[in-house]
């Protein structure tokens, strides 16, 4: 494949360089609205928090984290799962109108080596378009296919009846 030229992205460089506020939670920074951190909340619960990504994967792409900070879903009580899922859902509404995506990435990064950057958890919502073209795709001019999907839920589809009978 040949390549064709650069893509830069310098609102992002400071970040890459790891040039961040100093403070200890950037969310609970953003939750009491520390001048040292530029805050993109787009609207607050009293429980929760929906902002903007400062570095979007494409248009529309938004945050919902808990005020309260916890770093893994598994801390989080049953009423703000409830509430988090209701935001969710108000959340595409929202995006549907504004944006008019074709699709919808959703979900957390939870770990180190699940990409979480922020110890704070925070759900990803980000919009997809049917046009669009990822990183693998243009570099490699291919799909990238980790598991047989159908092995996946033969693993999983007894552990989640077991769970969710509880």
């Amino acid at each position: 494949m040949k390549v064709k030229g650069n893509l830069f992205i310098p609102s992002k460089v400071r970040y890459v360089r790891g040039e961040k506020p100093n403070v200890d939670c950037i969310l609970c920074a953003i939750r009491e609205k520390d001048k040292k951190v530029e805050s993109l909340e787009i609207c607050r619960t009293s429980q929760f928090c929906i902002c903007a990504n400062l570095y979007p994967y494409n248009p529309g792409h938004i945050m919902i984290f808990p005020l309260r900070h916890i770093e893994d879903i598994r801390e989080m009580k049953k009423k703000e799962a409830a509430e988090l899922f209701t935001l969710e859902i108000i959340s595409l509404e929202i995006l549907d109108e504004v944006f008019k995506p074709h699709g919808y990435n959703i979900g957390y990064n939870l770990g180190p080596c699940g990409g979480n950057s922020i110890k704070h958890l925070h759900q990803h919502i980000v919009p997809r378009f049917s046009n669009e073209l990822g990183f693998v795709d243009v570099i490699t001019e291919s799909r990238i296919i980790v598991d047989d999907p159908r092995l996946s839920l033969s693993k999983l589809k007894n552990l989640f009846a077991a769970k969710l009978k509880k």
